[in-house]
């Protein structure tokens, strides 16, 4: 299989930026039926307040459970592999479009007595940031799951946690600026109410017993598919954090070469963020608990995928293994069907059990492709996942360590130069490692932190030559580097050495 598939002999066609954000994102807001001729109901409406009119509980914009996405019209011929292909190529942009996109997730609870935020709150807070900040709310059946403005969306997950899924913008500075305006308007509010936001990796203190359940029929069946993975499956999804950025890529072999050096310095990301040691009440064992109960469930929709480092990886490589990581929903007339581990390969031919008979549309694609969870995920542009929720400055640290590797073609040829010899086996073995021992982790003759070292210098010197200012946004790992400390480590010798062995204070430590 060649490099290059078929359908791709020359560079791939630039797309407009409206097509940098997944299309399931943007059709969150969309109306939950086939056109604007439906009977949306009584006091079921769309309006916004632009013209001074303030929205009342009840009304607002009625979506589709999000972020699954529905065709107007279903299709009448089967979707090709070749359509498959062509859909992530569409996401081929070049260089002076690329942009930088960053999501993170938080823990919101009571100031008074620490425990998770129930859905009640959150269903407060979300009305009082929309009422305050001019937000659209995103409204499901009778509950608001949600927030949009512009590009930007807040949304819930599993367990209530609050997640920012941010513009794609050009610079650091701006990506920074916009964290900062997330959380001001989120803290305005929920401070009149006693609430508080937590930036870490895992819920520290409390149990799976304690976390609010979130009315999303979505994660109902999500939830539904990842029981059958015991303990780590349902505590994945509900209490854990993490903090991701999504890159460009200019042609399928900008793609290859970005997902390698990515894919492959990913565990070094896990580990430079590390900022999950607590679980229960105590110290877990691990720097990272988020990343161990990942790489706990459904090793087919997560970890390292190595086939990307392959001679014959490129789109249609991630189209197979697509192809075969098993379903979980399809989504139908506003209703979820739960596929339980149907295939999407049966789908494209009419033979999927749950609606036999019909076919799938790029938009049934596009909603299975949100449901893979790799350490770096691959749509119409990347998402780079290994990386623990953190305080302020590793949200901002986190995209400027990825846009000076990837950004920059030395930094980049620099990595994978370093990685060229490294075996499929050292690389597992990091990830294995990593969570336990952080930047402690045996690697050949030294340590990762040696690597780091290295890693960090190209870093910097990638942004330099953006000749934007940004570097100052790595000094945060600087000092991680220095010292061989993640975050972690640092929570943990407060642990022992200042708190008393109380997990208490570090929801003031780690409050935003």
């Amino acid at each position: 299989m060649a490099l290059f598939s078929q359908t791709l002999k020359s560079e791939c066609v630039a797309i407009g930026m409206a097509n940098y954000m997944d299309s399931s994102r943007v059709k969150e807001t969309k109306v939950g039926c086939s056109s604007l001729s439906c009977n949306l109901g009584k006091n079921q409406f769309l309006h916004t307040d632009r013209a001074g009119m303030r929205y009342k509980r009840g009304h607002g914009v009625i979506v589709a459970t999000g972020p699954a996405s529905e065709a107007a019209v279903l299709a009448t011929k089967p979707l090709t592999k070749e359509d498959l292909v062509d859909y992530l190529a569409s996401g081929c942009k070049p260089k002076e479009k690329w942009r930088i996109g960053t999501e993170h997730e938080k823990f919101g609870f009571e100031l008074g007595t620490l425990r998770p935020i129930n859905y009640k709150q959150i269903e407060n807070l979300l009305y009082g940031i929309a009422e305050r900040f001019d937000w659209d709310k995103i409204i499901e059946g009778k509950y608001i799951i949600g927030l949009k403005k512009g590009k930007q969306s807040i949304s819930l997950e599993p367990g209530g946690q609050i997640e920012l899924s941010g513009t794609p913008l050009k610079t650091l500075h701006q990506t920074c600026d916009e964290v900062n305006s997330h959380l001001y308007q989120a803290k305005t509010v929920a401070e009149d109410t006693g609430i508080g936001f937590l930036g870490i990796g895992f819920q520290p203190k409390w149990r799976l017993k304690d976390i609010p359940q979130v009315p999303k029929v979505r994660y109902d069946v999500i939830q539904n598919y990842f029981h059958k993975f015991g303990l780590p499956g349902k505590e994945s999804l509900v209490m854990t954090c993490s903090v991701q950025v999504n890159l460009d890529f200019s042609s399928e072999a900008d793609m290859v070469r970005k997902m390698r050096a990515s894919l492959a310095l990913q565990p070094l990301a896990t580990a430079l963020f590390a900022n999950s040691p607590f679980s229960g009440g105590g110290p877990n064992g691990y720097l990272s608990i988020r990343s161990q109960k990942v790489d706990e469930v459904d090793k087919s929709r997560t970890g390292m995928i190595p086939f990307v480092f392959d001679d014959s990886f490129g789109f249609e490589k991630y189209v197979d293994y697509a192809l075969d990581v098993p379903m979980i929903f399809v989504y139908r007339k506003n209703k979820y069907i739960d596929c339980g581990g149907m295939s999407f390969r049966d789908f494209m031919v009419g033979k999927l059990s749950a609606i036999p008979g019909e076919l799938p549309t790029l938009n049934d694609w596009e909603n299975h492709l949100t449901t893979i969870f790799p350490e770096v995920r691959l749509k119409r542009y990347m998402e780079l996942r290994g990386a623990d929720g953190g305080p302020l400055r590793m949200l901002c640290a986190l995209p400027a360590f990825w846009v000076g590797l990837l950004y920059d073609e030395v930094s980049l040829q620099n990595v994978l130069d370093m990685i060229e010899d490294w075996t499929p086996e050292e690389r597992k073995a990091l990830r294995k490692k990593v969570p336990k021992a952080g930047l402690r982790t045996p690697f050949r003759d030294g340590l990762l932190r040696h690597v780091a070292e290295d890693v960090l210098k190209w870093a910097k010197d990638g942004l330099e030559r953006r000749q934007l200012n940004e570097s100052v946004f790595l000094d945060a790992l600087t000092e991680v580097v220095r010292t061989g400390l993640t975050p972690a480590d640092r929570l943990l010798e407060m642990y022992h050495e200042n708190w008393g062995h109380s997990i208490d204070p570090v929801f003031k430590e780690l409050c935003y």
